[in-house]
């Protein structure tokens, strides 16, 4: 509860149970599928913990994988026949989990009525659907052998009967899917959850072509994208924490990292962060979104931008990747701006850890013609991976026109 406080403190509004709050789950090998609160970790139980966070003004969400199992679970134990395996062959068990079933309707309804009572007693907010593994062993004990051809297809009916199950009965709640290494980010799981968690990896940098790929298929507000810790816990990569929020804006946005740990010049900026992502909310959900540079072939930085509807307003941003021995100036060419209108350009975002960027404070006026087709100059840095973020508004009054 004192990390929820903190957070709220800061300007967030969701607090997240991860994996771990149920069964026998002390470990990824066990309790995987055993959906019943763990009282020795949670006394009160999922209404009690939900209680303690909504009444710190906060909203509370939960972790659940319902498609897998631990062997190590009385689940399997009760059921093994309910996991996807080739009869007289070994199973292959990936991060100690099994594939459940879901072909079968008695698999679909035993998931539905134990997380349903999870979902009932707790007032939940926000769930957060996982799938961690592929699927193999492709076999349905409740097929004939001629019909195994159908498996596949049957189980996805299976997933998307069991989330339209779920969705109807609580319309309220956020849901969250999961990309399953890219395999789960689809329409179809779209229609019932708004988001898609993109990868497990938060390095802000790898994040850069991951976000840049998916943005081919699916629009920003459904990329799940998150500020984690540095240096990262997957690359061991440094990356300013200014960066870091910059590239999860581009996305759902949120922090998943002992907060409480930050310094105090760390929480200011990331009220600064939160505060921006609020006040740039519907531009960046909601307005047109460019790829500025290609992600996977650039080399200098990555850079896209949000524009308006109206044209009125557009949001810059972007990562330097490598700093450079007297580099050339780099530059970037907007688009989507109105060509004879004028636009004030500002930097919204501000890092406070040293060596960083010291952004100017100027405004300075030009055409959209003019960013379109000479660009924006970016700020020389002398650190790698530092990001920029600049807002460009249209202006009207005489004095800025001149």
């Amino acid at each position: 509860a004192s990390l929820a406080a903190c957070g709220k403190d800061l300007g967030i509004e969701l607090f997240v149970m991860d994996d771990g709050w149920f069964g026998t789950r002390n470990g990824d090998t066990s309790g995987l599928g055993d959906w019943t609160v763990n009282k020795k970790k949670l006394p009160s139980g999922i209404g009690g913990f939900a209680k303690k966070i909504h009444d710190i003004g906060m909203q509370f969400g939960i972790w659940i994988e319902p498609e897998m199992v631990n062997e190590d679970s009385n689940l399997y134990r009760n059921h093994p026949e309910w996991c996807m395996k080739i009869p007289g062959r070994q199973p292959n068990v990936e991060r100690g989990q099994m594939a459940l079933d879901l072909c079968r309707k008695e698999v679909r309804d035993y998931l539905f009525d134990s997380i349903t009572k999870i979902l009932d007693e707790g007032a939940i907010d926000y769930v957060k659907w996982d799938m961690n593994r592929n699927l193999c062993d492709i076999w349905s004990y409740s097929l004939e052998a001629d019909r195994q051809g159908e498996v596949l297809h049957r189980y996805v009916l299976g997933v998307y009967e069991l989330m339209e199950r779920f969705v109807n009965r609580y319309p309220d709640i956020l849901w969250e899917g999961c990309s399953g290494g890219g395999g789960r980010f689809d329409a179809g799981i779209l229609y019932y959850m708004p988001q898609i968690w993109c990868s497990d990896n938060t390095d802000a940098i790898e994040r850069l072509r991951i976000q840049y790929g998916t943005s081919f298929g699916y629009p920003i507000s459904s990329m799940g994208s998150h500020v984690s810790v540095s240096p990262n816990h997957q690359t061991g990569r440094k990356t300013p924490l200014n960066t870091r929020a910059i590239v999860a804006m581009a996305g759902t946005f949120g922090y998943e990292m002992d907060l409480r740990k930050l310094t105090c010049q760390e929480k200011e900026e990331v009220k600064q962060q939160i505060q921006n992502y609020k006040n740039y909310y519907d531009l960046i959900h909601h307005g047109r979104y460019y790829r500025l540079s290609d992600a996977e072939k650039d080399r200098d930085f990555t850079a896209w931008q949000f524009v308006s509807e109206q044209k009125e307003q557009s949001l810059v941003c972007g990562v330097i990747l490598h700093a450079q021995s007297n580099p050339l100036f780099m530059r970037v060419r907007v688009k989507g701006l109105e060509k004879n209108k004028k636009y004030q350009i500002e930097s919204i975002q501000k890092s406070r850890e040293e060596g960083e960027i010291d952004y100017k404070e100027e405004k300075n006026v030009y055409e959209g013609s003019a960013l379109m087709n000479g660009g924006i100059n970016l700020p020389v840095g002398c650190k790698d991976y530092e990001g920029f973020c600049f807002v460009l508004n249209a202006v009207s009054d005489p004095k800025l026109l001149k």
